[in-house]
Order: structure tokens, then C-alpha cells, then sequence
């Protein structure tokens, strides 16, 4: 039966990946349709499959079709997705109390929220909007930044018979959005740090005052109660909130043990603890923040006007007032405004901010400046420029090919903005870990103030002793060790031009231990060269070479161009002879007339089918060679005369070696080339930069099958190709990381990790990074654990009072993020 395409954006604009909770509806929309006996998703080859079972006798393909669309439209309609920037977060528990407060919302579906300001929705839309959304975001206190970054994706399936299934694939679509991380309140955003800072002051005044014979006790009471109202107001509101969810959380064990504290009478010992409390907050935020600049610089770099050529005039106009097509003027040393390719003048640019390359990139115009270059999709990369980069000393003249909203740029800003609400395997335990772990605090305080029916203590000794324990138990250190980490790795690794998408791919890239790699623009340059002339008979080098490039000349073939190419240049300006006829023979070569003579230049089975001499045993031994070696060889011969051998090969990028190295030193103990060309050529390629193993002839289902076979072997491995033909294989991976993705959407979208640039040495830089970022985290993750471990017997057996206690307590939250901040130094050192 004949398989039909569904394009299901006209479908589901909307949705993120195959797993959202869109699909499930539409299936279950489309299941409830007579004809179609069994709707479902499963995976084939890697590949999300929406499987369509039915009955040809009841119901059409085209019904098929006008079902899933009008499902869809039904579903799109119903279900909408939401990117939203706020401000007001002050921490990962308050983000954490913003999700669960957004998820109590009627329509809200799902809701992640990011410590960093990102809100990530899914709702139904005939139950809220965006205005209730927008509501319950300022009832929480937050102000609104960017009512909407679009999370928009699209989903292709094709619905075929009863054996046929429909492919599940994602695309992307970007949108720009501002980025200004404050904090507001009756100080602005600093309001938390003053309020501690009061907080301070209150107490220490207070502490000092109660020494003094002459001042009444009342004064420095007064002072303590002004301390606990503002070193306590966050977290009281904080706590209130929390409650008001029926749950508890560390500010709640805080402010509990305050008015524990101050029940007791010991006033200072309580103010201390809201004022080291509220003060670690306030640096905490303050730390964070240094981390989310990074990323919101990245917004930064686009220029906010352009200079645009329109009726022979130069006009200024708003970035975002460009359309594809519009011709920009970019002068020397200035941002450039918008993707485009350059139709006018030359000239280096330092694409750093987007490729991550150290050293400026050399443009040229294209060919053909009237034609509309947005369509296209192969353009090289010195004629290409990115939105955000900064041109040199000389002018030029771009046109656009994306709007603004959908530059290289905008998008990178949004995935990165997608990926601060990804949470890490390690924060799913940690959240897991403390929606256990406070309420057995709790238990364990209520059992301990009635210690002294069991010991020989008065109850008020039983009360304190619990209200340190309450301090010594707060989790505040192990909440933020994680996304503190994952932020500021994502932040470090995207200031160099390396996309890393969650915490999940940063921590799974530093536990790899194999490497699969695409070889075709991977390991190889991606097109063939020239790399051995070789004469037989009388003829000398710059003849045969004339003649090869005079005949090749006259053909479109892509090795065809490469001998013209490399020919040309190796001859240096001499003149090349024209030569005309040309004809195709057999499919395995072609001759033409060139002076007098007929030459042919074609593979050993050319020659086997044409009449004349059969080459000689010690030419076919040559050219046998040469191709073991790798190389693609093509005989040549003049009238009846096998005048030399031209061969040329796909080769090694210049880098590949060294970065093998220092994958190498970085512990990644297999590096395997997966490839369609044949077994010579990939062994030929991985002997000369140093591979482990090189599989060859494969097809690209066979390469998803090598990729489940490493996994097998060596359980974590990363398939790095360019995120197109290759994507099937990174989904079977551990990781997928795409190369080049400055220049194509889909690797964008489709790969765990993208090096913006096309630059393979960038590789070695993102493992690092993640290999540090996982020690950092695992640090953390100790040193907040054991800090807990430590402080609670101490507490219980009371060598350790609420004092101590909440020092220790709120050094180490400081300390794991300062530990965390230290990524955002990072120096690659491989």
C-alpha cells in the first residue's frame, strides 16, 4: 500500500518532543475513530514512530489524513506551550515553590521553573490563557520579563498500512527575548541583601547593648524583634507559602527554629540565625546571578538597529524591521545585525560569540548577489555571517536570510534558556532525596522534645536541642549544589560556542568513555582532494596534469572539481589547453578530444570495456595501491597510451589527530569511525589519525546498529556527527553532539550537545568541561551531605549549639556555590 506523508505542523505547532503529553492526546483522539483499529507510538530504529493500524475497507489513507489533522488542529487549539522570563527568584527552593504553586494553577499541565528566571509551561488551553498565567506569575511576586519565548517545535508523521508507521521528528523555531535577572523589592534588587544587612546591624547592636548595665534589657529586645522581622521576612513569606501547599521545606525548619530560639528566650541566638540565614540567601543570589549574566549576555550581542540599503539610500532601522531579503551595510569594527551571506566587499570577522573561534574568519561575496540565499542551504562558510558577530576593518554588504526572531543567535539564546529548566539526573536525586529526608527531620524534632522523659534534662533543654538539630539538618547546601553547577557549566560551555542542552547531557558528556564519530565532515574535511599525481609512460607531471584538468574542466562531478581545483593550483597560472567533445562512457568515466588527441580518464573497469589495450599488470598492482591506501583513483590515457594515475581522497581534517590525543588524555579509551565508505578507506583514515577501531560500509541503519553494539561493549558512548543523517545514531547513543551547528537547524534541534562551529578541537574543550562540572558536583554533593551528617549527631548530643550550627550550616551552602562558580573560569588544559 502506497505510504503517505503527513506534515504535522499543520497539526501540532506547538509541541516540544514525541513524549509530550500533545501526542498522547492525539492518539487518543485518533483511536476513538471507526476504521482505525490501533493507534500508538513506538520507537524503530531509534526513530518515534506514530503507528496507524486500519482497515482499507472502511476508511481511506485521505480520511486517515483529514482525521489526524482535524486531531490535531482540535489538540493545538486545546494544549499550548510556554517559554516565559521573570524575575524574583531568588533561589532553587523558590523556583522549586514557583513550579509547584504553577502546577496547583487549573490548566496547568506541567511546569518547570529554572532558579535563573525561565519558566517552562504546558497548558490547557480551554481552562486558562496566558493573561491567568501572567496573573498567577505577579501573584507570586514575580514581574515579567518575556511574556514569551515560543517553545514552538514540529512533528512530522507519515501514517501508513498495516506494516507502515510514521516517523516522529523534531524541528525548531526561535524567539528572541530580554534578559534582565533582578530582584525586586522596597531596595530594588538588592532588597534581600539589605534587609540582612539590617538584619545584622539590629542584632549586633542589640548583642552589644545587653552589656550595658545602664541601657534596660527591653532596648535590646526591641532591637532582636526588629532583626527577627527583617532577617526573617523572606523566609516567613517563603515558609507561608510552602505551607499553604501542605508541605514543608528548609525555610519552614528555619523559621521554625527561630521561634523556637526566641521561645526559649535565647533572642540573639535566633536573630544570628536569620541574619547568617537570609544573608547566605542574598550571597547565594548575588553568586547565581554571576552565572545568569553570563547567559544573558549572550541576548546582548545582537545589535538593537541596522543599517539597511533601500531606493539607493542607507537607512537606520530596528533589527527587528529587517525581512529576509533586505540588503544590510556593515561597517568596519561593528556588530553584524542579522544571518545573512555577504554580497559585497571582504574582509575577516571574529564569529567568537556564536562559533567560539579564536581567531577572526575571512568573508568573501558570494557568486551571485541578486539570488535569494535564505532558501539555500549549502553555503560555505566564507560567504556566510552570523547576527552578533563583530566585522573588521573593512565594509560590508549582507543580505539577510532569517528575520531577527530567528537568527542562529535568538535560537542559541532560547535553547540555552530551555536548557537552564532541565533538571540533572543528580538534582532529580537531591529533590527526591529532601522530599524524604524534611519530613523525617520533622519526626525526629517532635521525638527529641521529649528527650527529657528519657534523660535527665529539663523540657527546655529537649526544645533546644531539637531547634539545632532543625538547623543542622536544613538541606540549603545540597538544594543548591546541583543547578548551581549545571548553570554555571551551561554558562561557560555557551561563552565558547558549545550548546550543552540540561544538566542530564552535561553530566552524561563527563562519565563518556567511547566516542563514535561520523567520518564524512567529522573526522575528514568533507570533500575530496588531490593527493598524488603519478606518471607513467614519457609524460611528466605538468602535462598530465594539464590534460586531466583541460578534460575535467568540461565536467560537473564533484571529483571532477576537485582535480580542476587542486590541479589548477598545483600548475600555478600556466596555461591550460581547452578541450571540447566531452563524452560519458559507461558511467565509469569520460573522454574528450583535446588538440588531436582522445583522452580518457576513468576506473580500471572503464578500460576492461573499451576496445584498445587492457592497462598492464604493473599499472592495475599501482593503482590497487593506491586505493588500499584510501584513495579514489582515476587511469588515464591518451590514444592507445596509460599516461598516469590521478588519486585523491576524502582527507583527515588537520586537527583530527591532535584532538584524538587529547581525547585520549582525557580517559576516552575507544574512538570508532562509523562510515559508508569501504573497509580500505576507513582503515586507511584511522590509521592516519589514530582511532581505535573504524567500521566501514555501513548503512545508516546499520550505524544505529554499531552505535547499540558500543553501548553494549562499553555502556556510555556519544555519537558525534553533524545532527542530519546522523541523528538517528545520536538518539541511540548516550549522548548526541552535533559539529557545525551555527549553520543548520536540525542539528541544532536534533543533538544533546552542538559545537556552533564546525571546529573538531572544540570536542576535547566540552568534555573537559563536563568531566570538571561532574567533579564539581559530586563535591557538592558530599560536602552538603556530610555537612548534614556531621552537624546532626553533634546537635543531638549537644556538643553543638544553634550558633555554631547555623554557621557551619550557611558556610557550606556559600561554599558549594562558589565551588560551582569556579566553572565559569574553566581553561581547557587537555
Amino acid at each position: 500500500m502506497k505510504k503517505v506523508t503527513l506534515q504535522i505542523p499543520l497539526v501540532l505547532p506547538h509541541v516540544p518532543d514525541e513524549k509530550d503529553r500533545c501526542v498522547d492526546q492525539l492518539v487518543n483522539r485518533l483511536r476513538e475513530s471507526e476504521g482505525l483499529e490501533k493507534v500508538h507510538i513506538q520507537v524503530q530504529d531509534s526513530v518515534p514512530l506514530l503507528c496507524l493500524h486500519y482497515d482499507p475497507e472502511k476508511i481511506t489513507i485521505d480520511r486517515v489524513r483529514s482525521l489526524a489533522q482535524k486531531a490535531g488542529a482540535a489538540i493545538s487549539e486545546q494544549f499550548g506551550h510556554a517559554l516565559i522570563e521573570v524575575q524574583g527568584i531568588r533561589h532553587t527552593r523558590h523556583a522549586r515553590h514557583i513550579a509547584a504553586g504553577l502546577q496547583a494553577v487549573p490548566g496547568i499541565l506541567e511546569a518547570a521553573v529554572s532558579a535563573s528566571g525561565m519558566v517552562r509551561l504546558e497548558y490547557d488551553a480551554t481552562q486558562t490563557d496566558a493573561s491567568a498565567i501572567h496573573g498567577a506569575l505577579r501573584r507570586m511576586g514575580l514581574e515579567i520579563i518575556d511574556p514569551e519565548v515560543p517553545a514552538a517545535r514540529f512533528l512530522t508523521v507519515s501514517a501508513g498500512g498495516k506494516d507502515e508507521a510514521a516517523h516522529v521528528h523534531g524541528e525548531g523555531e526561535a524567539h528572541e527575548g530580554a534578559h534582565h535577572h533582578t530582584h525586586g523589592g522596597l531596595f530594588g534588587k538588592n532588597t534581600e541583601l539589605f534587609f540582612s544587612l539590617l538584619c545584622g546591624a539590629l542584632l549586633g547592636i542589640g548583642f552589644g547593648l545587653s552589656f550595658a548595665e545602664a541601657v534596660p534589657a527591653w532596648v535590646s529586645l526591641t532591637l532582636y524583634i526588629g532583626a527577627y522581622f527583617f532577617g526573617g521576612f523572606y523566609t516567613a513569606r517563603e515558609a507561608v507559602q510552602t505551607i499553604a501547599r501542605g508541605s514543608f521545606e528548609i525555610d519552614f525548619l528555619m523559621l521554625v527554629a527561630a521561634i523556637g530560639a526566641a521561645i526559649l528566650g535565647e533572642w540573639a541566638e535566633g536573630a544570628l540565625l536569620l541574619f547568617l540565614f537570609s544573608l547566605g540567601h542574598a550571597l547565594e543570589h548575588y553568586a547565581m546571578d554571576k552565572a545568569r549574566k553570563s547567559i544573558a549576555a549572550l541576548a546582548d550581542l545582537a545589535p538593537k538597529k541596522a543599517l539597511r540599503k533601500q531606493n539607493g539610500q542607507t537607512v537606520e532601522v530596528r533589527i527587528d524591521e529587517l525581512r529576509v531579503g533586505d540588503i544590510i551595510v556593515v561597517k568596519p569594527n561593528t556588530k553584524i545585525a542579522a544571518d545573512g551571506v555577504v554580497v559585497a566587499g571582504s574582509g575577516s570577522v571574529n564569529q567568537a560569540p556564536i562559533t567560539g573561534e579564536s581567531m577572526p574568519v575571512d568573508k568573501e561575496p558570494v557568486s551571485d548577489a541578486g539570488k535569494d540565499w535564505s532558501a539555500e542551504t549549502n553555503i560555505s562558510d566564507v560567504n556566510r555571517v552570523f547576527s552578533g558577530t563583530l566585522n573588521g576593518n573593512s565594509t560590508l554588504e549582507v543580505q539577510v536570510t532569517r528575520a531577527a526572531s530567528d537568527s542562529t543567535l535568538s535560537r542559541l539564546v532560547k535553547l540555552v534558556n530551555e536548557a537552564q529548566t532541565q533538571q540533572s539526573p543528580t538534582q532529580q536525586f537531591t529533590d527526591k532525596f529532601e522530599k524524604y529526608f524534611v519530613p523525617a527531620v520533622l519526626i525526629l524534632v517532635v521525638l527529641l522534645n521529649f528527650a527529657f522523659l528519657v534523660i535527665d534534662e529539663d523540657f527546655a533543654d529537649s526544645f533546644y536541642r531539637s531547634m539545632a538539630v532543625l538547623v543542622a539538618a536544613s538541606p540549603c547546601a545540597l538544594a543548591i549544589s546541583t543547578p548551581s553547577a549545571v548553570l554555571s557549566g551551561v554558562a561557560r560551555a555557551a561563552r565558547s560556542g558549545v550548546l550543552i542542552k540540561g544538566g542530564r547531557p552535561l553530566e552524561d558528556l563527563g562519565v563518556l568513555t567511547a566516542l563514535a564519530f561520523d567520518k564524512t565532515g567529522t573526522l575528514t574535511e568533507g570533500k575530496p582532494k588531490l593527493t598524488q599525481v603519478v606518471t607513467l609512460a614519457e609524460m611528466d607531471e605538468t602535462a598530465l596534469l594539464k590534460a586531466a584538468v583541460a578534460v575535467e574542466a568540461l565536467s560537473d562531478h564533484p571529483l571532477a572539481k576537485a582535480i580542476v581545483r587542486d590541479g589548477t593550483e598545483r600548475l600555478k597560472g600556466m596555461d591550460i589547453p581547452v578541450a571540447s567533445q566531452l563524452e560519458a562512457v559507461l558511467g565509469k568515466g569520460i573522454k574528450a578530444t583535446l588538440g588531436t588527441d582522445t583522452v580518457y580518464i576513468g576506473n580500471v573497469e572503464l578500460y576492461q570495456s573499451l576496445d584498445g589495450p587492457v592497462p598492464p599488470a604493473g599499472v592495475i598492482e599501482q593503482v590497487q595501491s593506491l586505493e588500499s591506501a584510501g584513495n579514489t583513483t582515476m587511469l588515464i590515457r591518451k590514444n592507445e597510451q596509460y599516461v598516469g594515475i590521478i588519486a585523491l581522497m576524502d582527507t583527515p581534517r588537520p586537527e583530527a589527530a591532535p584532538t584524538l590525543k587529547r581525547l585520549e588524555r582525557l580517559g576516552i579509551r575507544r574512538m570508532v569511525m562509523l562510515t559508508g565508505d569501504n573497509q580500505h578507506v576507513a582503515d586507511a583514515v584511522a590509521a592516519q589519525i589514530g582511532l581505535t577501531d573504524a567500521w566501514g560500509s555501513l548503512l545508516p541503519e546499520e550505524k544505529v546498529a554499531a552505535v547499540q553494539r558500543l553501548r553494549q561493549e562499553v555502556s556510555r558512548v556519544a555519537m558525534v556527527g553533524d545532527g542530519v543523517n546522523d541523528a538517528p545514531a545520536m538518539a541511540n547513543s548516550t549522548v548526541g553532539i552535533a559539529m557545525g551547528a551555527a549553520g543548520s537547524d536540525v542539528a541544532l534541534e536534533t543533538a544533546d550537545i552542538a559545537l556552533m562551529g564546525d571546529k573538531l578541537e572544540t570536542l576535547p574543550f566540552a568534555i573537559g568541561l563536563s568531566r570538571k562540572a561532574k567533579r564539581i558536583i559530586r563535591q557538592n554533593l558530599w560536602m552538603s551531605l556530610g555537612v548534614v551528617a556531621l552537624l546532626i549527631p553533634l546537635t543531638i548530643a549537644g556538643i553543638a549549639s544553634i550558633g555554631p550550627a547555623v554557621m557551619v550550616h550557611e558556610g557550606s551552602t556559600l561554599l558549594v556555590v562558589f565551588n560551582a562558580l569556579r566553572l565559569l573560569a574553566y581553561r581547557d588544559h587537555a
